[in-house]
């Protein structure tokens, strides 16, 4: 058994960023009572560290401050000192990153916070090199032992900035949803970049919220630049180093405006979306390189990141050995070594080169010439090139399994486990591969089983037990997955559960005075402010996940109750979206939906199933498609008639056609 000369109650931690750091000479407590009582005993300013157990800086700053001695021991002598993961407690990370943000204009992780005894914060940044983050500590402890009415007073100002930052202007008489959303998409796609996919700038996120609204803009809309810029940027996506091309996954974001370099690590959220972002552009497009990819990603998901139970972890770290990336580069001459004669194709196809495409010698896999220029120089049809790349991936990979492996991270997550429930149900809606419904199904039913028990749900678990009341991401995320479950298994009790959910949410997260949900639920007390989640970034927001909950739902259960809650949330955010574009896709997805209406196609009869999946196929986001195989208590569903011949009910605004015969005739009236 390994000895450490030190350990800290972080070792009774379960989460796995937390317990990185449990042999640090710093004495790090988690974020609790406890913690906060010793600050004002001591009467000694908070010291809070959030990360999480895949962030490369965080890693760094560990190294080069917290498992220093010295540096240790300023720490525990001023302050007492609190680790976060910040993926179990996102309300806490909130908070801090708004106290950042307002400080220095940017934000990050590791996020450092110094605050007052009762939590409110005062100073703080991101990641710190030693030197300075010993000055920081020192000009800090000795600025709240001199001047402590000071720091007191900022702290009361700071605080006040972070509780403004949650209010919602009025929109302007006369501006209607629509206008603004179309407004802001003339000024966003000025930043496409439409050679190489993403924005015109780097480093370039997948962001694939982003592209799945301009997906559905152009389908309502049909101006081509908004389908160039989504299929140009999953090209140059899938064909990047973000895209690890042996064993599939995306990583976290590409380091440069070409998507080759990646930051390392992967995350169970970005996959989760980008398969069902790549199934739908598959819909439109039948590019095969998106069928492949969706392939790639749930090898890697289900090699990589699926429990035994069904569930899925989080993430994978950037860095094995120490080293970001290592365990994803070669060499030049390894790729000899083991690939023989087909190494100069191979080299070819992945622009290998002789010195290293990368730094310290080092190659990064990333396809930049067309099919088209490698037949050309090849001499050699691209069937047969792929047959050749195929079979020295293989080799490649079972020489790479032999390496040390990036770090785990083997928490649930009920909202990034959602997503890829969500992930894998879309993809088979247009796939109507098996594994990815019974992947989505083992996933919903341990969640459903284990972790929620008809009135509360739990947003973490790890070592058999779940922990943490979820936040209402958790309930968000898992009520939409829930939905799309039952779309695309006919299975009517994940739509039951999914109205459960959203009953439930209303109860716990709604504000009838402020027409949006709160992060919190209500029966949990404030800490500085209650926040309100509106941003769509990396994941969706809360609010807008609830929206298409409420839309949806409203038409399954007749409750126009759900759509005058959605249309007071479409009014609290427009003059956000003027302000902010970018950070509102899902939100433009939604008014979308909502004010250009959304059909039910509903489809009963013997051949009902094979109907769906035939609709499945297409891309339609101005439909809800469904089928009654028999009886339902669903109130959209229970008056459809089921009969012995196949039939279509088409129904929009509350009003029901005449049934169609085929499913090239619905097709007609939408």
């Amino acid at each position: 058994m390994e000895e450490h000369k030190h350990t800290n109650s972080l070792i009774h931690a379960s989460s796995t960023y937390l317990l990185q750091h449990a042999h640090n000479p710093v004495n790090w407590m988690e974020w609790g009572d406890e913690a906060l009582d010793k600050a004002k005993r001591e009467d000694k300013l908070l010291l809070v560290s959030i990360g999480y157990s895949s962030c490369h800086w965080c890693h760094v700053m560990e190294h080069e401050c917290f498992e220093q001695e010295d540096t240790a021991a300023i720490m525990n002598e001023h302050f007492v000192c609190i680790k976060i993961d910040r993926e179990e407690r996102p309300d806490i990370d909130q908070i801090y990153m708004d106290a950042i943000q307002l400080l220095t204009g940017r934000g990050g992780w590791p996020l450092n916070v110094f605050t007052l005894p009762d939590g409110r914060p005062l100073h703080g940044g991101t990641y710190f090199p030693k030197p300075e983050w010993e000055r920081v500590l020192q000009s800090l402890a000795g600025f709240y032992t001199d001047k402590k009415g000071e720091a007191t007073e900022f702290a009361n100002d700071l605080a006040n900035g972070i509780k403004k930052l949650d209010t919602f202007e009025p929109v302007d008489e006369g501006e209607n949803a629509m206008e603004i959303l179309k407004q802001a998409v003339t000024a966003w796609q000025q930043n496409f970049d439409l050679r190489l996919g993403g924005y015109n700038w780097a480093p370039k996120f997948p962001m694939p919220n982003n592209w799945e609204f301009f997906l559905q803009y152009h389908y309502f809309f049909k101006e081509p630049v908004h389908k160039n810029a989504v299929m140009q940027t999953l090209v140059k996506m899938a064909e990047g180093g973000i895209n690890d091309a042996l064993a599939g996954g995306f990583a976290r974001y590409s380091t440069d405006s070409y998507w080759k370099v990646p930051h390392f690590e992967k995350m169970l959220y970005d996959n989760a979306q980008l398969m069902g972002l790549y199934a739908h552009a598959f819909a439109v497009s039948k590019n095969e390189l998106f069928h492949k990819t969706v392939t790639q990603i749930h090898r890697f998901i289900k090699t990589e990141l699926t429990a035994p139970t069904g569930v899925f972890y989080s993430a994978l770290d950037a860095d094995s050995e120490g080293v970001e990336g290592k365990f994803y580069v070669w060499k030049h001459s390894e790729l000899v070594d083991l690939l023989k004669g087909d190494e100069p194709l191979f080299s070819l196809y992945f622009s290998i080169d002789v010195y290293g495409n990368w730094e310290h010698g080092n190659n990064i896999l990333y396809k930049t010439r067309s099919d088209a220029a490698l037949e050309k120089l090849t001499g050699k049809s691209i069937a047969s090139i792929d047959k050749i790349i195929e079979k020295c991936s293989l080799i490649l990979l079972a020489e790479r399994n032999k390496r040390i492996h990036p770090g785990l991270d083997d928490k649930i997550i009920v909202s990034w486990n959602a997503l890829m429930i969500k992930g894998y149900a879309q993809a088979f809606k247009v796939f109507a591969n098996p594994e990815f419904l019974d992947a989505a199904k083992r996933s919903a039913d341990f969640i459903l089983n284990e972790m929620w028990d008809q009135k509360k749900l739990l947003r973490i678990h790890k070592n058999g037990k779940s922990t943490i009341p979820a936040f209402a991401e958790d309930y968000a995320c898992l009520c939409e997955a829930l939905l799309v479950l039952y779309e695309a298994s006919g299975e009517e009790k994940y739509l039951q559960q999914s109205h459960n959910l959203l009953q439930i949410s209303i109860e716990l997260f709604y504000s009838v005075d402020k027409k949006l949900f709160y992060f919190t639920a209500q029966n949990k007390p404030e800490f500085i402010t209650r926040k309100t989640d509106v941003n769509d970034d990396v994941i969706p927001s809360a609010n807008s996940i609830f929206g298409r909950c409420l839309l949806h739902h409203s038409y399954y259960f007749d409750k126009p109750e759900y759509v005058n809650i959605l249309d007071g949330m479409i009014e609290r955010i427009q003059n956000k979206i003027q302000k902010f574009p970018t950070g509102f896709s899902n939100w433009m997805q939604i008014i979308l939906q909502r004010t250009l209406g959304l059909y039910q196609l509903i489809i009963t009869g013997p051949e009902s199933k094979s109907w769906v999946q035939k609709l499945h196929t297409l891309y339609i986001p101005n439909a809800i498609i469904t089928r009654v195989q028999e009886t339902s208590q669903i109130p959209l569903l229970s008056d459809k008639t089921i009969g012995t011949q196949t039939m279509i009910y088409i129904c929009k605004d509350k009003v029901c056609q005449l049934p169609v015969g085929s499913v090239e005739e619905a097709l007609e009236y939408i």
